[in-house]
């Protein structure tokens, strides 16, 4: 076995650990500083609309162009007296979007574009852009988003409970808070496919959420008729028994659209792969950085608020207090079983996690764990 394998069957047995529930106030620091940072972002740069949502004109010239692209959108910018992004495509034409341009103003546009690329004008494919297709898209996704919304917190409070429901609806606005930030002080282009990665990106962040908390609800089971451990202590047991699954489905997610952010649109230049591989990559990021620093620790918080667990707590503080009094060890993150049903010494452990082992320290070792025969 590998030695992440090994790493991660240790942590699934709770034989190691990171309490990540126990520093959540620094995680929470780290997210309301890049939250702030964020919008910060957005409102003082603003998003660089496409030309999809502001309307203008798109130039394709002939194949093999020789002309440079910076060259080209120098040309186009100082024929326009508008804002220009040029890219070249596979088969070395050149294609030319310009905002915010009406029909007079194209075909005088193109006729510059002929005469500076040295291509007859008839040969310059010109087609125009309505702002009004922009705005039907946006609106759907708006109303697509607002729905996936509504329907992710119903299914988790009916599946889960609110507390889990209201936790991964922040960890969702976190996820996306951050992603249009960056995409505001990076400066890339909002274009449909920016839209279509950020709805992407919900369902990826959902995931390693939902996966935590299934685990949860499992280890959670019946946890008042025991005074081992807190509900806290319990969901970080979740976070680590499932963080190699989050960190293995996480990395492999990511090399295909680090892939075509980084060698697709930085290195060959195709920056139309930009628009969608931004987001994808920003949002499975923090999609995955949310679910374990966020989502569950927030869900610990609105639990132990509850009357019944920090009743529970204070049962668990106050035997671990009565043990330390009487030398005994006080059971580590890393005990086989989560927690024990306290009825009597003898009672079976409470089902926490993926195995069910006997606590009693006073049985014999040759004695079996089950009734006496």
């Amino acid at each position: 076995m590998s030695k992440l394998g090994q790493l991660g069957a240790r942590l699934h047995h709770g034989e190691v650990g990171y309490d990540f529930v126990k520093n959540r106030k620094i995680w929470y620091g780290i997210s309301i500083l890049i939250t702030i940072t964020a919008i910060v972002g957005l409102a003082v740069r603003g998003l660089h609309m496409g030309i999809e949502f502001q309307g203008g004109a798109v130039f394709t010239t002939p194949k093999n162009m020789s002309a440079s692209v910076a060259q080209t959108e120098t040309w186009a910018e100082d024929a326009s007296g508008h804002d220009a992004i040029v890219q070249k495509l596979g088969d070395g034409s050149l294609r030319i979007q310009i905002a915010g341009t009406d029909t007079q103003q194209s075909d005088r546009i193109k006729e510059d574009l002929s005469e500076k690329l040295d291509v007859p004008a008839e040969k310059i494919n010109a087609d125009l852009v309505g702002p009004s297709w922009g705005d039907q898209i946006a609106n759907k996704a708006w109303q697509g988003l607002g729905i996936f919304m509504v329907l992710v917190v119903i299914y988790l409070a009916i599946a889960f409970e609110w507390r889990m429901a209201l936790a991964a609806f922040v960890a969702l606005i976190h996820d996306i808070t951050i992603t249009v930030g960056i995409y505001a002080l990076v400066g890339f282009e909002v274009t449909p496919g920016t839209v279509i990665g950020l709805l992407t990106i919900l369902g990826y962040s959902l995931y390693d959420t939902v996966v935590v908390f299934d685990s949860l609800k499992e280890q959670t089971k019946d946890i008042t008729k025991q005074t081992r451990w807190t509900y806290a202590e319990i969901a970080n047991r979740s976070i680590n028994s499932t963080l190699v699954r989050s960190i293995n489905t996480t990395v492999v997610a990511l090399l295909p659209v680090a892939g075509l952010l980084f060698i697709g649109g930085g290195v060959l230049g195709a920056g139309m792969l930009n628009d969608i591989s931004l987001s994808l990559f920003v949002g499975l990021a923090a999609g995955a950085y949310s679910s374990i620093f966020i989502a569950t620790p927030l869900v610990a918080d609105l639990k132990e608020a509850e009357p019944q667990m920090k009743a529970l707590k204070k049962r668990v503080l106050a035997k671990r207090a009565q043990g330390a009094a009487k030398g005994e060890q006080a059971p580590a993150a890393a005990d086989e079983a989560p927690y024990a049903d306290d009825e009597g010494d003898d009672a079976a452990a409470a089902v926490v996690g993926p195995r069910t082992q006997p606590t009693s320290r006073g049985r014999g070792r040759g004695r079996p764990s089950g009734k006496r025969r």
